[in-house]
């Protein structure tokens, strides 16, 4: 069975226009329950509760290897590793927190470059994304950057409305934020319906303050329009 990969993914968001194409999707995220697990609403979706330390070879192998003896068939890639020891927004504390472990932004770069190992492995279209962060002097340039709002023409009028935080998130992506993707092995960059962004900073920043975890989940979560123009783009090559 064809089957995509979504590797630190919690709200299945980027999963989901792949799930409606009928592709088996399984979201990996420490936030699920551990284990292996159907959706009891729709078998065709599996979470697996696993945290991911990439940083040691073996880790990789074995992580590497459980996911793709589980699933043979993959067919795409896609990543959001956790941004907080990488992101240049946090560049004052870097000093302390390297003091504190020299290797703490060498194991957070590993965790995003599974995402391309696994990809390799898997002979698939691959890709993870960040906020702008020393991943591109430690690893390479990004291949591209966008707003959510370049992608909000992809969501249709009738279900502008964000479904999980719609006191949090603009209607249709309406909002900046400037997100970097790495990407390779035939990953398609997906083209871009922009609608006008509301004015200043997104609600997510206007709203949400402090370091919960409802607050992270929040300001992390996938854009909708990116997430369907993403698998629009892509699933084709299958």
């Amino acid at each position: 069975m064809k089957t995509a990969i979504f590797l630190y993914d919690r709200s299945g968001i980027m999963a989901q226009p792949w799930l409606d194409n009928g592709y088996e999707c399984v979201l990996i995220d420490g936030q699920h329950e551990d284990g292996l697990h159907a959706d009891p609403d729709n078998p065709m979706l599996k979470r697996w509760g696993m945290w991911v330390d990439a940083f040691e070879t073996v880790n990789r192998f074995n992580i590497g290897y459980k996911i793709r003896k589980a699933f043979p068939d993959i067919v795409f890639i896609f990543g959001f590793p956790e941004c907080t020891n990488l992101a240049v927004s946090g560049a004052s504390h870097f000093k302390a927190k390297i003091a504190h472990d020299p290797d703490i932004q060498r194991k957070a770069l590993a965790n995003a470059l599974l995402v391309r190992d696994l990809g390799v492995l898997s002979n698939c279209p691959w890709a993870f994304e960040n906020p702008v962060s020393v991943i591109s002097t430690m690893y390479r340039k990004p291949d591209f950057y966008f707003h959510p709002y370049e992608y909000g023409g992809w969501i249709k009028e009738e279900d502008s409305i964000h479904p999980c935080y719609p006191d949090h998130i603009a209607p249709r992506d309406a909002y900046p934020k400037k997100t970097c993707i790495w990407s390779g092995n035939g990953f398609i960059q997906p083209t871009i319906k922009p609608i006008e962004p509301e004015a200043g900073y997104s609600r997510q920043h206007k709203t949400l303050g402090g370091k919960s975890l409802r607050t992270k989940n929040i300001r992390s979560a996938t854009p909708r329009g990116f997430a369907l123009a993403v698998c629009e783009s892509n699933r084709r090559q299958n």
